[in-house]
This record gives C-alpha cells, structure tokens and sequence, in this order.
C-alpha cells in the first residue's frame, strides 16, 4: 500500500510535458491555419457577391428597350433594341495600389468612382445602376467587347485583389455572351485565379 502512495504522489515526467507541449503546440498551428482560412474566404465572398450582383444587373439591363424617343410614322416598326452597358472608363478603384492589403472607400461625389460615366447614358458602372457604399477589399472593372447587340458580343466582369498586400492580385472573373437568339447569358460559375491572394 505504502508503494502506491508513493507512486500517486509522484509528478509528472519531463517527456510527459514535453509531450503535451508538442500537441497543443500542433492544435494552435492548425487552429491558425484554420481561422487564417475562414477569413480569407470571407473576405473572397465580396467579390462573388459583387460580380454576381454585376451580372444581374447588366442582364436586366440588356432586357430593358433603349429606343429613341422619336415617333413612328404610321405603318413603320421599331426592332429590338438592347445593348450591354459599355466599358467603364475606370475601375473602381483606379489603381491596384489601393487595394494593397487594405480597403479602399469609393467616393459616392457625382463623377466619381461608381459614377465617373453618369453624364454618358449607357456607359460604365451607372448605367447597371451598381454602385458600393461600403469599404471594399477588390478593385472592379467590366469590358464589353463592341457596343450594340450584335451575337457573339461578350461582357466581362473582374475583380482584383490584394488580400495579404504582397503586391500579387487574386482574380475573379463572370463572363456573358449575347446568344443568336439575342438573349444574353452569363457563366453559370467564375473563373479564379490564386482566390486568397
């Protein structure tokens, strides 16, 4: 009895600390690695929000009629008349360098940022009515190839960012394409490039 006495009053060994230290120190390593993960994807989801908020709104866009306000002579008819936004003259923000591991804060002023192009119907940011009044992780941009609604005519829309400010850019892209059909359709999925950049 009296050697289990001993025994139960007796500490623990060096390699048994050693031991414990070594599994909590690989539980904090992957518990790091693991919320360093969550708020990359969080902050990624911008992006997708936006460009599909983007992409909705360059569909709706194209399906409203541009028609001139002239009247038509009796007997005459007036074709369909849609068009994809044009390129903005900008991005949003207008440089990389503004983005770099921080946010930047658009300026909601007229002829600024989202509403550079406001004063050109049909052009930019304004006329898909897209606009963000939060501090935004990613720069974004949108081209459309040839103005009108010609089949075959693409939109692109991007986001770039710079998440960890180490000058690399994160890509995120949505594509559209107007069908013969003169329907206008979107990517079912983005194409990203090095997404936790």
């Amino acid at each position: 009895m009296n050697r289990w006495m001993r025994k139960a009053k007796r500490g623990f060994t060096l390699i048994e600390l050693m031991i414990v230290v070594a599994i909590v120190g690989i539980l904090a390593v992957l518990a790091i690695y693991g919320v360093r993960k969550y708020l990359a994807n969080a902050k990624t989801t911008e992006a997708r929000n936006s460009l599909g908020q983007m992409g909705k709104d360059q569909s709706s866009e194209f399906e409203q009629e541009s028609m001139s306000g002239l009247t038509l002579s009796p007997g005459a008819t007036a074709g369909l008349s849609r068009a994809l936004c044009v390129s903005p003259s900008a991005s949003v923000p207008a440089s990389a360098t503004s983005i770099k591991g921080e946010k930047y804060q658009s300026s909601q002023a007229k002829g600024a940022d989202w509403n550079a192009d406001e004063d050109t119907p049909g052009k930019g940011f304004a006329c898909l009515k897209f606009a963000m009044d939060a501090p935004q992780y990613y720069m974004y941009n949108f081209t459309t190839a040839t103005p009108g609604n010609v089949a075959g005519n693409t939109w692109v829309a991007t986001a770039n960012g710079d998440l960890n400010g180490d000058g690399v850019l994160s890509t995120f892209q949505l594509n559209g394409v107007i069908q013969t059909s003169m329907t206008f359709s979107l990517a079912p999925n983005l194409i990203e490039i090095d997404p936790e950049e």
